[in-house]
């Protein structure tokens, strides 16, 4: 197990590396990560590579003990190469050049880029690749963060076209007839009249745009491969490739699991809080994120960028109150976590990141922060064997890349907010303490009893094939609203009622639909075991007519009174539930308990924002809790002060 903190020595005067890996040993940390964004450092002009810097850095960390995990440099360019070679720049959608200055600004799909990559991660590489200290390479530095998974450049678009002629096969008639390029008179007579998705009037092809959706994730993801072939080339197999994967997984255009799936361990920079915000994300938001993060490859994962002090560029966010930004340490190592390293080890006094406060802040006083860290990492220590151990679960949510994009591309409710959708499947299995998966649509679903699918508008046969073996085989299955409307190029299906090739499985159809805007809902009815079980509906609503299903919720409406907003259908050896709106938590709630009983899952009862993770270690059970609140919780007859969190036998 890896702990420890980012650390930044260039930023510093040299002098100060000693007394800082000194403090760094005190918390109690056994790594250091380092050379993320020190391209200019190592290459300060053309073809002159210089890494005496990081030999003394290292040099240092191996006399005190200090393992290293390194990062390629790709993140942020040296300005030479940007004059130099301007087209390695990035454009937005109204082409206008990305400046020098901030970070990830470069092209995906730039060829000199990779060039000038393939130079300085070769050169760093080979001059440490016999370096036993450093135990880990972390490639670049979260890919498609703050709007750099968009590229609209002249080089995209000539890309964009190369892979439309591939997956068309080279067929300009077999495009048109599949993006129905006949309206509004579209049709193209060759690839190269085909643009880039950039603004116009009113819309572009929703065929078109889902296209350059994947168009956008392969490019992510190639140049993300060509990095850990080239490492793996140089270092062979044995050593750890890693990326630190930001936040935002349900609303970038890429696919953080096909990214992560060529990394050894798959590493998460976890905010539960950012400049800005008045007050963190709630408690199941980051949990989420942390069984997202274990689902991309199904096995434990790294934190890369852990908070301890308030954060933010330009706005400062909340200060985590004593002991809270340790009990999100607790709650990433109950979620998954097996290494951990503290963003960052001193904030900065320079630079676009002053306001990240780290464990130490600028007057470099050891505070409450500092012993917070000590005392979390003498913990996980003490606990070192179970926090190794994996996770096993009943329950999955299943996300899907492109039906993400496809609510990217068209709304259809100014309310829809995708991760919302998400949310509101996780959250009632999170409050009855029960370990879920959060995993991509092309992942087993063999070993779940409850699978939670949230608006999975695309249908794609592969995933439709095994969704329906799933419940053949026994498994229930939660859709909601808007699953399985449109096709893999994004275009809906004549002749079918929605969902589309499932209304067998779902036992009814969707007859009528209807978007929701700000303070629009429906009152929802329950029917016998829940005709004590008020809630209202919002965001969208399907309104489907059963055919084996039974009725569970009808809507309050004098128009559309006869036609079922949930519904159960017993499909085969299995169960399938449809949830045709956004529903509140009351109902959810309801439905969420009748979901455990049947299926035999077991729960864990808490007061209210106490989370209780479950772990086993040599056969035996073990609770990680988590006090989310300022309020005093006990469990167990142990007592949780404000944010308290603990490991204990069950």
């Amino acid at each position: 197990m890896y702990l420890g903190v980012d650390y930044y020595p260039e930023h510093w005067d040299e002098n100060m590396i000693d007394t800082d890996l000194d403090n760094i040993l005190e918390l109690g940390s056994n790594v250091i990560r380092i050379g993320e964004f020190a391209w200019h450092l190592m290459e300060s002009t053309e073809g002159n590579f210089d890494f005496s810097y990081f030999d003394r850095v290292i040099k240092k960390a191996k006399e005190k003990g200090l393992k290293v995990i390194f990062g390629t440099p790709t993140a942020t360019m040296p300005a030479w190469l940007s004059v130099k070679y301007p087209e390695v720049l990035s454009e937005d959608e109204f082409n206008n050049k990305r400046v020098f200055g901030g970070r990830r600004q470069y092209c995906f799909n730039s060829d000199v880029y990779y060039r000038y990559s393939e130079k300085i991660i070769t050169k760093l590489v080979n001059h440490y690749k016999n370096e036993e200290a450093i135990v880990a390479w972390q490639i670049d530095n979260e890919f498609g963060h703050e709007g750099s998974d968009m590229c609209y450049c002249d080089l995209c678009e000539e890309k964009f076209r190369e892979y439309l002629r591939k997956e068309y096969d080279n067929d300009i008639d077999k495009l048109n007839k599949t993006w129905g390029t006949i309206f509004w008179s579209q049709t193209y007579n060759s690839f190269d009249e085909i643009p880039l998705p950039r603004p116009t009037v009113t819309t572009h092809n929703p065929s078109l745009r889902m296209e350059h959706e994947r168009f956008r994730s392969k490019s992510i993801e190639k140049y993300a491969k060509f990095q850990v072939d080239l490492l793996k080339e140089i270092l062979g197999d044995d050593k750890t490739i890693i990326h630190d994967f930001s936040g935002g997984y349900f609303d970038k255009s890429f696919d953080f699991s096909k990214v992560g799936r060529h990394m050894d361990i798959v590493a998460y920079n976890n905010y539960p809080v950012w400049g800005g915000q008045k007050e963190p994300i709630p408690a199941w938001e980051i949990a989420c994120g942390l069984d997202f993060m274990r689902g991309i490859k199904n096995k434990n994962f790294w934190i890369t960028e852990a908070i301890m002090g308030a954060q933010g560029h330009d706005v400062i966010g909340y200060l985590p109150r004593p002991k809270q930004a340790k009990m999100w340490s607790y709650q990433a190592v109950a979620h998954g976590c097996s290494s951990l390293m503290y963003f960052r080890y001193r904030g900065a006094t320079k630079g676009a990141e002053q306001y990240c406060y780290g464990i130490i802040d600028q007057d470099n006083q050891k505070r409450r922060k500092f012993y917070e860290v000590q005392s979390f990492f003498s913990e996980m220590k003490e606990n070192k064997e179970l926090t190794q151990t994996e996770i096993k679960s009943d329950v999955a949510v299943v996300y899907d890349f492109e039906s993400m994009a496809s609510f990217r591309i068209q709304r259809q409710s100014f309310l829809f907010d995708y991760k919302q959708e998400v949310y509101r499947l996780y959250r009632p299995f999170y409050e009855n303490n029960i370990n879920m998966d959060v995993i991509p649509s092309y992942a087993d679903f063999n070993d779940y009893k409850v699978l939670l699918i949230p608006v999975m508008i695309v249908h794609k046969k592969e995933v439709s094939d095994r969704i329906r073996d799933f419940v053949k085989n026994g498994g229930t299955l939660v859709l909601t609203y808007r699953s399985f409307v449109k096709d893999y190029y994004n275009n809906l299906t004549l002749g079918e009622f929605n969902p589309t090739n499932f209304t067998d499985l779902v036992g009814g159809y969707v007859y009528e639909v209807e978007s929701f805007q700000d303070e629009q809902f429906v009152n929802l009815v329950g029917v016998d075991e829940f005709k004590d079980v008020k809630g209202i509906a919002t965001v969208f609503r399907d309104m489907l007519k059963t055919t084996t299903a039974k009725t569970l919720f009808t809507y309050e409406d004098e128009f559309f009174n006869d036609l079922s907003a949930i519904t159960l259908n017993n499909y085969e050896n299995g169960k399938v539930y449809y949830i045709g709106s956004g529903v509140d938590n009351t109902i959810m709630d309801a439905l969420c308990e009748k979901i455990i009983n049947d299926s035999n899952i077991e729960k864990i009862e808490s007061e209210e924002g106490l989370e209780i993770v479950t772990r086993y270690l040599n056969n035996e059970k073990y609770y990680f809790v988590m006090n989310h609140t300022p309020i005093k919780k006990n469990f167990n007859n142990e007592e949780f002060g404000a944010y308290e969190a603990k490991i204990i036998k069950a």
